[in-house]
């Protein structure tokens, strides 16, 4: 036997391997697939839009105050329709608290489980580049966010034209779509280096979770601790949610919620994005296999 195959040797394969146009994607179907077996997560996206069908009762009930005229006595004036009303929806405490839910229940050890299992190496053995890998699982965060930000805020514009029976509301705010979307954006892209950067420092899914809401919350703690002692609106750029109420804000063209510009909300969570780049890039580095 062992003579056979000194004389044959092994042949050498100088196929070429298929490449995919988005290798990313089964990462991502895999990672959506996983994230709703989870009851806890299951229970989060259920909450998580009660905000938009909250609002978009109030939109079927500005065009019909005359009918709700004694249910609302005199609170008829919060029923006003305008790019306020969708940066409320935005911006309110509620919606970004139920992202972070829906991310932590449904993202939180997509690093990490990765990490703790030692499947990396798996990962770019198929082959699979770094940038691939990384894409398709912030792709998974994106849809979960784009889920509670774009779609309601889309279906919350078209429902307002319907129940209006007119497009005078949009020819008014043609720009407003591409405030929803450009919101939109910004949190899908914060929350996908937010959601990364925390899920590659442990290989324990439970301590991620608790890191999540561990830094969101408490950076709002510590706003209120130190604008206690200092006294300057400017500390409320250490508060996570306080930057993207500001950043939303602004990109709806509405007045700001805390005095300070909001050119600096977007260089905080710009600089946060880029840690997590920095971060992410050593985490992996050492495991690539390079075809």
């Amino acid at each position: 036997m062992a003579a056979t195959v000194r004389e044959k040797g092994y042949s050498h394969w100088d196929g070429q391997l298929a490449e995919r146009r988005f290798p990313w994607w089964p990462i991502t179907r895999t990672g959506i697939q996983l994230a709703f077996r989870k009851k806890r997560l299951k229970l989060a996206s259920a909450g998580a839009f009660i905000p938009s069908f909250v609002f978009l009762a109030g939109l079927y009930i500005s065009e019909r105050l005359e009918d709700f005229k004694s249910f609302l006595q005199g609170s008829d004036r919060l029923l006003n329709i305008s790019p306020k009303y969708f940066a409320t929806y935005f911006t309110n405490d509620s919606l970004l608290f139920m992202i972070v839910l829906v991310l932590t229940f449904g993202a939180g050890g997509i690093i990490a489980d990765d990490l703790r299992h030692s499947s990396l190496q798996l990962y770019f053995a198929r082959p699979l580049g770094k940038k691939d890998y990384l894409l398709g699982k912030m792709s998974v965060i994106a849809f979960f966010t784009l889920l509670y930000t774009a779609v309601p805020g889309i279906v919350l514009i078209l429902f307002k034209l319907i129940f209006a029976g007119s497009f005078k509301f949009f020819l008014q705010y043609p720009w407003l779509p591409l405030s929803v979307l450009a919101d939109s954006a910004l949190l899908t892209v914060f929350f996908g280096f937010y959601v990364l950067l925390l899920s590659s420092v442990s290989k324990n899914s439970r301590y991620v979770i608790i890191l999540m809401f561990g830094v969101y919350i408490f950076s709002s703690v510590l706003y209120g601790i130190l604008n206690s002692i200092f006294r300057t609106p400017y500390t409320a750029l250490v508060s996570v949610p306080a930057n993207l109420q500001q950043a939303g804000a602004f990109l709806f063209g509405q007045k700001l919620p805390y005095a300070v510009p909001a050119v600096w909300s977007f260089v905080v969570l710009a600089a946060i994005c880029v840690l997590a780049a920095i971060v992410l890039n050593r985490k992996i580095r050492s495991v690539e296999v390079i075809k």
